[in-house]
């Protein structure tokens, strides 16, 4: 195997490559590039960046492209190798020359893009150290007015539970927040202390936060429970460390990966340890979905976990 420049006259081979690309990971969206749109982008690369073709005994094996530097930072167009090469560090080898050729140009960081959906990628590229630094996103313009027209879907409300019965501590720690908080409530109960403020009703991290602050604070276990709209979400902190968080419906908020999705179950076991909740009863009540329809109505969820947990809701 062999690796050399591309020139302009290797056009032809170039949009093969291309092509064969195109057809292995299409453009999610729309119809994207024509060829000649891609053709000037190439040229560029070609006269200012650098194009390489590895090419064996059969012709054009695989081919890599990286811009011209700018501002310290080179980007990779395009790396593809074909079927019979792959496996056999041609793709490293020609990624190499791309390196050479912008460390030569002044470059002191080697970026690219690569698609969400193109998992062999993905784990390709941070097998050699490339990280996440942005998300490009997108969304159906249809789908993105609707959501904008959308109104607020039910009530927000949200309560801080503290496993205390020192109330002079509570009230002493709750009053450090002041003025972040506008008008605190300190309530005793059973077993715990509840806290509630509208700040709280309406800033779902800032409610989260504050549970976690009197944690640490007050080196106690807190609960932050809140309806936001059509679902329920619980947080649960020990000494200032989120042990366990749950929303009803995990995708109600947007798409999630299943990692993510799986995590904002509750976890009986410890919901049970640190609020004293029978730990049946939290895998029958709290439970997650994938619509609220397939819950109760979300007051009557936020009623009944409060009422699992020892809460006053």
């Amino acid at each position: 195997m062999k690796i050399r420049r591309a020139t302009e006259s290797d056009e032809a081979v170039l949009r093969e490559f291309w092509l064969e690309f195109e057809h292995e990971v299409p453009y999610p969206l729309g119809d994207g590039e024509q060829w000649e749109e891609e053709w000037a982008d190439t040229l560029d690369d070609v006269r200012g960046g650098g194009v390489f073709l590895a090419e064996d005994d059969e012709g054009p094996l695989g081919v890599a492209r990286i811009e011209q530097p700018k501002r310290g930072q080179a980007h990779v167009q395009l790396v593809y190798v074909r079927p019979r090469g792959r496996r056999q560090g041609v793709a490293k080898t020609l990624l190499a020359e791309c390196v050479a050729d912008a460390k030569a140009r002044g470059a002191q960081w080697i970026s690219l893009d690569v698609l969400s959906s193109n998992d062999i990628g993905v784990t390709a590229w941070r097998r050699l150290g490339f990280v996440e630094y942005s998300y490009e996103m997108a969304a159906p313009l249809d789908a993105l007015e609707q959501r904008l027209e959308e109104r607020p879907r039910g009530d927000s409300k949200a309560t801080t539970h503290v496993q205390s019965d020192d109330e002079l501590s509570v009230r002493r720690a709750v009053a450090q927040f002041i003025p972040r908080l506008e008008a605190p409530e300190v309530r005793r109960t059973e077993s715990w202390m509840r806290v509630i403020d509208p700040v709280l009703d309406r800033d779902r991290e800032a409610h989260g936060r504050f549970a976690r602050e009197l944690s640490e604070r007050l080196g106690a276990v807190t609960v932050a429970l809140a309806q936001e709209g059509e679902v329920v979400r619980f947080r649960l902190y020990e000494r200032g460390r989120m042990v366990d968080e749950y929303l009803s419906v995990p995708t109600y908020h947007g798409p999630l990966p299943k990692g993510d999705e799986l995590a904002l179950a509750a976890n009986p076991t410890l919901v049970s340890r640190l609020t004293g909740a029978d730990r049946e009863e939290v895998k029958r009540i709290a439970r997650t979905a994938a619509s609220p329809a397939e819950l109760p109505p979300a007051p009557e969820l936020y009623d009944q976990i409060a009422r699992l947990m020892g809460l006053e809701a």
